[in-house]
């Protein structure tokens, strides 16, 4: 049996082929670091996780492939947190709490979320697409660090 990342990278690869994307080893090194953290990694996270395989790819390719990712629908880029954008790859609708010391992004869910988009669709008229829910905070780690300073 398949573990779920593995489903999730075979997918991810149909998607891209389908896309008309070809799959460069380091697009699939790329999207299967990505599928694995659960850290929402900034480019030049991927960049030197992946630089000793790779020794010859650049941050800017790292860059140009999380754009291709982001138009197939694969990443999301999430622009919130720290200055940098960070990378999450998508496999179901889910919210994120950041925190505001270190840029850390976890994620969350609550089914009862859902229904802000219906109640907003229904006092409003508007037909919803999506909504984002950033709930900012202080991770574990800084608080403990707080506390120890």
């Amino acid at each position: 049996m398949l573990a779920m990342s593995e489903v999730a990278l075979k997918d991810a690869l149909v998607t891209l082929k389908e896309s008309g994307v070809r799959i460069t080893p380091q697009r699939h090194a790329i999207l299967e670091f990505l599928i694995s953290s659960e850290s929402h990694p900034t480019a030049d996270e991927i960049y030197k996780a992946l630089e000793h395989d790779f020794p010859n790819m650049s941050v800017a390719t790292v860059y140009n492939n999380l754009r291709v990712f982001r138009n197939a629908g694969l990443v999301k880029e999430l622009t919130y947190g720290d200055s940098s954008s960070r990378f999450d790859f998508v496999t179901h609708d889910h919210y994120h709490i950041i925190c505001d010391q270190c840029g850390t992004i976890v994620d969350f869910h609550h089914p009862g979320l859902e229904e802000v988009e219906h109640l907003a669709s229904h006092v409003t008229g508007f037909k919803v697409n999506s909504h984002r829910l950033e709930v900012y905070g202080t991770c574990p780690k800084c608080a403990k660090n707080a506390a120890a300073n």
